[in-house]
C-alpha cells in the first residue's frame, strides 16, 4: 500500500500535509467511519481522494453542488485520475452507459447528487461496484437543523445497506455541535472518527463598520489594504454597478454573477486568479471551490444572511497564513432590508400548496401523473400570469426543489438549437430567391462549423451582432427557414428547466414536507437574529463571537478586530483637550474633512464629531463651504 505523503506528492506537489488532514486519511484508511469538520480552505477534498486512490475500487462522492462536482472532476482528469459526475439534463440510456463504464472502466471516482440515490438503476449498479470509500461533501445538509437542509440526503443511509463493509467519511466546513450529533445518528456510524479544526482563524481581522456611504467606505477600505479583493454584494444589478464606481476610481476590477455567459465567467475568473484584475465583485455564490492563497480583503457590502455563509465565506481570504480583513459595511436600513428579504420572503404552506397547483396546471400535469416529466420554464411569465410576487415565488420554488417534489435547473442561458436539414447546394438554391435572409444563413455558417451535421446550441444575440441584425430578425429568419423546411430549429426563450420529480397530489404532495419546511423557516429566523446580534455587539471580540456561535469556547480576545481596535482606541483617549490638540495639529498643515481627521487620528470617531462640534462652538475652527475644517486663525 502507498503511504499518503506519496500520493500527495504525485499527483498535488505538495510535499506536508495541513493540520489534521494525515489523521484523517489514516482514520479513513484504517476503514473507520469519519467525520471531518474543516473550515473553509482546510482542504477537505483531499481527505477522501487520497484514501480512494490508495485502495482498491472506486469512491463515491456525494454533493449537492453541481459546480462544486464538475469543478473537482475536471481537477482529477487533469491529474490523469479517471473521475466522472453524473449531473442532471442525463438521458437514461446515457446514464446507463455511464455507470457501466463506472463496474468495468477502472474509474476512481463517481460523483452523484443525493436525489440520484432515489433511481433504483443508480442504486443497482452501484451495488455491483468495487465501492472503497462513500465520501459525504456538505454534510450538515443531513441534518434537519444544519444550513441548507435537504431531506433527500436522508437516501445516503441506503449505500450503507448496498455495502455494508465500506466505511465512510462526511465533511463540512460549518456545523453546529447539534448538527455534527445528529449526522453522525443519520449515517449510522459506529464509534466514529470525529476531527474537528478549530474555527478560530488568528489572521483575519473581522471587522464591523457603520457607514452612510458604502461607496466611499469600500474605497477607503481597497486604498489602505491592497491586494487582491472580493466584494460580495446582493444582486447582479449591484455587481455591475459597484464595479463600475471602482473603475471609475482607477481601481483593477471586474464583475461575476450568475446570469453571465460560461465564457465570460471563466474568462474573469482566470482574470482574478491570475491576478490581472485585483477585485472580484460578484454575488456569494462566487468562490465556492477555488483555492486561492493571497486574499486580502473581503467586504460583504450588505448583510450576510447567516453567520455560517458569513464564515465560508470570510474564509477565502487569509489562506496564505498572511493578515487579511472581513469587512461587514452597515447603515440604519440594513437590518430592516434583512429581515424583509429573507422573513418578509419567506413562503407559508399555504402559498407553496397555491403553486405547486398553479404550476402543474400551467404545465397541464393530470392528477396522480407528472412523474420525471421535463419542462421548459419561464419563470417571470408564470408569476405574470397568476400575479404572483416575484421573490415569494422563486423562495417556493427553491423549497419544491429542497425537498424533491420539483428539480429546477437555472441555465441562465438560452438553449436554442439548430442544425441545416438541406444539403449546401439546395440551401443557395433557396436563397437565390430570397436575399434578404442571406447575411444572416451565412453568418450562422461561419459561427457554426458543424450545422449541417448536428444539431448545435446556437446564440441568437451572436448571430444578431455579428450579422449587424436584431435578434428578433434573426430569430423570425430562423422561423421562416423552420417553416420552409430548411433548417430544424427548437427555440428557447427560457432560462430555466423543470422537472416534476413526484406524480401530482395537490395539497397532499406539500403536507408531507410541511413540517420540515416550518422548521427550516424557523431555523432562517434564527440565522438571521443571530446575524443581527453578530453586528450590533460592540462589547464582545468579533472572532470570540463567531467561536462562540459555533460552539467553541474562547478566552483571548483577537486583538484585531473592530470591537479590539475600537476599545484600544477609546482606551487611548485622555480627553477632550488632548484630542483639541491634535485635531490643531493636524489642520495646521490644511482643511480637511471630518472622514480624512478620523482617518489619520488613532482616536475613537464619535468622541472625534463630538470635539469637532465644540471647537466649532468655540470658534476655534471653522467649516469652509466645501465641507472642511479649518482653523480660525489661518
Amino acid at each position: 500500500m502507498q503511504h499518503p505523503i506519496e500520493i500527495l506528492e504525485r499527483y498535488w506537489n505538495h510535499t506536508s500535509f495541513r493540520p489534521l488532514q494525515e489523521d484523517i486519511i489514516n482514520a479513513v484508511l484504517n476503514n473507520d467511519d469519519v467525520f471531518a469538520l474543516l473550515p473553509t480552505g482546510g482542504g477537505k477534498s483531499i481527505c477522501f481522494q487520497i484514501p480512494a486512490l490508495i485502495k482498491e475500487g472506486i469512491c463515491i462522492v456525494v454533493s449537492p453542488l453541481i459546480a462544486l462536482m464538475k469543478d473537482q472532476v475536471n481537477q482529477l482528469n487533469q491529474k490523469g485520475v479517471k473521475a466522472m459526475a453524473i449531473t442532471s439534463g442525463v438521458s437514461y440510456s446515457e446514464l446507463d452507459t455511464l455507470l457501466d463504464n463506472c463496474i468495468y472502466g477502472n474509474y476512481k471516482f463517481l460523483y452523484i447528487s443525493p436525489e440520484r440515490l432515489q433511481q433504483d438503476l443508480v442504486k443497482d449498479r452501484i451495488q455491483q461496484m468495487n465501492v472503497n470509500l462513500i465520501a459525504v461533501d456538505e454534510a450538515h445538509c443531513i441534518s434537519q437543523w444544519g444550513n441548507d437542509f435537504r431531506p433527500a440526503y436522508k437516501n445516503i443511509a441506503l449505500l450503507r445497506q448496498l455495502h455494508p463493509t465500506v466505511n465512510i467519511i462526511a465533511l463540512t466546513a460549518t456545523a453546529k455541535p447539534k448538527v455534527v450529533e445528529e449526522v453522525v445518528k443519520e449515517l449510522d456510524f459506529i464509534s466514529p472518527q470525529i476531527f474537528k479544526a478549530s474555527f478560530s482563524r488568528p489572521n483575519i481581522a473581522y471587522m464591523v463598520l457603520d457607514t452612510d456611504d458604502k461607496h466611499y467606505k469600500v474605497e477607503q477600505i481597497l486604498k489602505k489594504h491592497q491586494g487582491t479583493s472580493i466584494i460580495y454584494v446582493r444582486n447582479r444589478k449591484s455587481t455591475v454597478e459597484f464595479h463600475s464606481f471602482l473603475k471609475s476610481k482607477g481601481f483593477s476590477s471586474t464583475f461575476y454573477h450568475g446570469g453571465i455567459s460560461p465564457k465570460d465567467k471563466e474568462e474573469r475568473l482566470e482574470q482574478w486568479l491570475t491576478n490581472q484584475k485585483e477585485i472580484m465583485v460578484a454575488t456569494t455564490a462566487f468562490g465556492m471551490g477555488i483555492d486561492k492563497a493571497d486574499v486580502k480583503t473581503i467586504i460583504h457590502v450588505n448583510l450576510p444572511e447567516s453567520l455560517e455563509s458569513y464564515y465560508q465565506e470570510t474564509g477565502r481570504a487569509g489562506r496564505n497564513g498572511e493578515k487579511a480583513f472581513a469587512v461587514i459595511l452597515k447603515n440604519k436600513t440594513d437590518e430592516h432590508q434583512l429581515k424583509h428579504q429573507f422573513l418578509g420572503t419567506l413562503p407559508t404552506i399555504d402559498f407553496i400548496k397555491q403553486v405547486y397547483r398553479k404550476l402543474c396546471n400551467y404545465f397541464q400535469i393530470s392528477y396522480g401523473e407528472g412523474t420525471l416529466t421535463d419542462h421548459q420554464f419561464n419563470f417571470n411569465e408564470f408569476c405574470k400570469t397568476y400575479e404572483f410576487n416575484s421573490m415569494l415565488t422563486f423562495n417556493a420554488l427553491q423549497v419544491l426543489d429542497r425537498n424533491s417534489i420539483i428539480a429546477l435547473s437555472q441555465q441562465f442561458s438560452y438553449q436554442s438549437k439548430l442544425q441545416f436539414i438541406v444539403s449546401n447546394q439546395a440551401l443557395f438554391s433557396y436563397l437565390e430567391t430570397r436575399g434578404h435572409l442571406e447575411v444572416i444563413v451565412k453568418t450562422i455558417m461561419r459561427t457554426y462549423g458543424g450545422v449541417f451535421e448536428h444539431l448545435l446550441k446556437i446564440d441568437t444575440k451572436l448571430i444578431a451582432t455579428k450579422s449587424s441584425s436584431s435578434e428578433d430578425e434573426v430569430i423570425n429568419t430562423l422561423q421562416q427557414l423552420k417553416k420552409d423546411e430548411v433548417v430544424d430549429f427548437q427555440f428557447s426563450n427560457t432560462d430555466s428547466e423543470l422537472i416534476f420529480l413526484q406524480p401530482r397530489e395537490d395539497d397532499k404532495t406539500i403536507n408531507r414536507i410541511a413540517r420540515i419546511v416550518e422548521q427550516q423557516n424557523e431555523l432562517k429566523v434564527q440565522q438571521i437574529q443571530a446575524v443581527i446580534n453578530y453586528i450590533n455587539n460592540i462589547d464582545e471580540c468579533k472572532n470570540k463571537q463567531l467561536l462562540h456561535y459555533f460552539g467553541e469556547k474562547s478566552t483571548k480576545p483577537c486583538g484585531i478586530c473592530s470591537v479590539c481596535i475600537s476599545k484600544e482606541k477609546k482606551s487611548k483617549v485622555a480627553d477632550t483637550k488632548t484630542l483639541t490638540k491634535h485635531i490643531i495639529l493636524l489642520l495646521e498643515n490644511e482643511p480637511l474633512t471630518s472622514r480624512a481627521i478620523i482617518e489619520q487620528l488613532p482616536f475613537d470617531e464619535k468622541q472625534l464629531l463630538n470635539t469637532l462640534k465644540l471647537m466649532v462652538e468655540h470658534q476655534i475652527l471653522s467649516i469652509t463651504s466645501t465641507n472642511t475644517y479649518k482653523l480660525k486663525h489661518t
